[in-house]
């Protein structure tokens, strides 16, 4: 899934693949030869609330 804000004319653009069981891979995709940040699902999930709560 890409950032609803990326747009269609580059810019700042974050990838988060959510199909892996238990981690949510998250990269930019501007940078091609960096590699994606692993995060442990029940994390994400947590990071999700606390911005949704804006808590964080």
């Amino acid at each position: 899934m890409k950032s609803s804000r990326s747009g269609t004319t580059g810019g700042n653009r974050v990838e988060v693949a959510l199909h892996i069981r238990s981690i949510v891979a998250v990269r930019d995709s501007k940078s091609l030869h960096t590699s994606a940040v692993l995060i442990p699902r029940a994390a994400w999930s947590s990071f999700l609330t606390s911005m949704k709560n804006r808590t964080l």
